[in-house]
């Protein structure tokens, strides 16, 4: 067997790109293409609102985009 020796900047980096890989490879795991549980627009809206850390410019954008969707039911 043979024994490498690197740097603890490359050993920093390598560790990084592995952690990376690995969340990425988790998210991609998932359903990413599976349709949200919440189909009503007022009731997503009211969500985001409720957390208060979204601005009403940002909310009236979010509306404005999930009533262009014909995904979402009113």
């Amino acid at each position: 067997m043979a024994t490498i020796t690197i740097s603890k900047k490359e050993y920093r980096e390598l560790l990084e790109k592995k952690m990376r890989y690995e969340y990425l490879r988790f998210i991609i795991d998932g359903d990413i293409f599976a349709s949200p549980p919440i189909r009503n627009k007022r009731k997503i809206i009211d969500s985001f609102r409720a957390t208060k850390r979204y601005n009403r410019k940002f909310l009236s954008s979010l509306k404005r985009g999930l009533e262009r969707s014909t995904h979402f039911s009113s």
